[in-house]
């Protein structure tokens, strides 16, 4: 530990009170207790310009434009202000790493990024930032290159940052969850492999989010966050464990099964027989998860699995918050033939796109402005009626053309049938 003048933090000492456990308190504990001097002081300065900004009510950092050799992005460049008065940590960039699918690792490949980002930047990191990436935080210009070079050689890449496709996120998945419905993890990497140019690259109207969730709980967030969002879903009918189910209801009691799962099925499409057993009318099942949550013992999903892929989700930005809209209400994921399926339904999305959104427009904000049809068309895919992009609020809706869509729709099915 290096004897260094340190910067005084009135106000950030506040953020230690109360019961939760503090980032100032780590940060402090990297500048008094690290055994390396050069990260003593860079996180004493960072400590003294955060402080000078809560005194201030004013941010200090600054961009830039920085990269590792061969890439258009992965870094996110903070230049500060007020270097002068802070100069240790007058350059404190971020490196956005892509996690592993599922965010699986192993201990001791933790402890191996660990010791490199301590070698080469400020020893600060976060698992994991909010558009997935492991995030490293605190690199000066002299040392990203070599960090980059470092853990690249063994096995890890930069993730998305700018106008490009960000970094992919899939669930926890097959491994440790019954609820799984697809290979989420096979999904994330034929996905991420194939648009790596694009990752690297930046040259998109604005950033285009995978995200994979193993079922219709969607624990990745992937309907409200990412552009194209693949949900793991089943079309057969849910499976039901009679004898699990009631030993849960003598358990439980009537009273809690009404309660908490019956009266709570989004469809109310469950009932309770004079037996006790549960009745399912599959037919309005929405796959709202609610039931198979609470008695997962004796509710699962069916056997006939696959995914369903959703277009356009995203947060505020010009038009507000948008869920992404259903685009293929059924697929298959079990062959080579339905991953590049998938694949090259995503290469026309982001293709189209790229010609016809406008600068600093997520696909969900073209859509809303061009229209789903004219989307639908410009992508190669035939409209259906399970493209819902939001539930019904009003009971008037407009049936002109309706005959004529509904006919055209059910001989395009009629000719699938044969044709298979």
């Amino acid at each position: 530990m290096a004897d260094i003048k340190k910067y005084p933090t009135p106000m950030l000492d506040v953020l230690e009170d109360g019961p939760w456990p503090s980032f100032i308190t780590g940060i402090k504990n990297m500048r008094d207790n690290h055994p390396d001097e050069r990260i003593n002081n860079v996180t004493n300065g960072l400590l003294g310009q955060l402080e000078h900004s809560y005194e201030t009510k004013m941010g200090y950092w600054k961009g830039g434009t920085i990269s590792v050799f061969g890439y258009g992005g992965g870094i996110i460049p903070r230049f500060s202000e007020v270097g002068d008065k802070f100069p240790e940590s007058r350059e404190f960039h971020t490196l956005r790493v892509q996690p592993t699918p599922g965010n699986y690792y192993t201990t001791d490949m933790m402890r191996k990024l660990a010791d490199s980002w301590e070698k080469w930047g400020s020893g600060l990191q976060t698992f994991h930032g909010q558009t997935g990436n492991i995030m490293f935080i605190g690199a000066d210009n002299a040392s990203f290159q070599h960090f980059f070079d470092e853990i690249n050689d063994y096995g890890w890449d930069l993730g998305g940052a700018g106008p490009c496709v960000r970094t992919a996120m899939s669930c926890v998945g097959a491994a440790r969850c019954e609820q799984s419905c697809a290979n989420e993890h096979a999904v994330h990497r034929h996905l991420v492999n194939n648009f790596t140019d694009d990752v690297h690259r930046p040259a998109l109207p604005y950033k285009f989010k995978f995200k994979v969730s193993g079922c219709p709980n969607d624990c990745q967030n992937a309907i409200e966050r990412a552009d194209f969002a693949v949900i793991g879903t089943w079309r057969d009918h849910k499976k039901i464990n009679q004898d699990h189910w009631k030993a849960f209801v003598a358990d439980k009691g009537v009273e809690y099964v009404m309660d908490n799962v019956i009266s709570r099925c989004h469809s109310k499409s469950l009932s309770l027989g004079e037996d006790n057993s549960l009745i399912a009318d599959e037919s309005n099942c929405v796959r709202s998860m609610h039931c198979m949550n609470v008695v997962p013992k004796a509710i699962s999903p069916g056997d006939d699995k696959g995914v369903t892929i959703l277009c356009g989700g995203k947060r505020t930005l010009k038009i507000g918050d948008l869920m992404g809209t259903v685009l293929v209400p059924f697929m298959k994921l079990e062959t080579a033939e339905d991953y590049e399926q998938i694949v090259e339904l995503a290469e026309e999305i982001i293709d189209f796109w790229a010609e016809n959104g406008l600068e600093h427009e997520r696909t969900g904000e073209m859509i809303e402005r061009i229209g789903l049809v004219n989307f639908l068309e410009g992508i190669g895919v035939d409209p259906d009626p399970n493209m819902i992009a939001q539930p019904r609020n009003v009971s008037y809706v407009r049936t002109d053309g309706w005959d004529e869509a509904a006919e055209e729709w059910f001989n395009r099915k009629r000719e699938e049938k044969a044709a298979s």
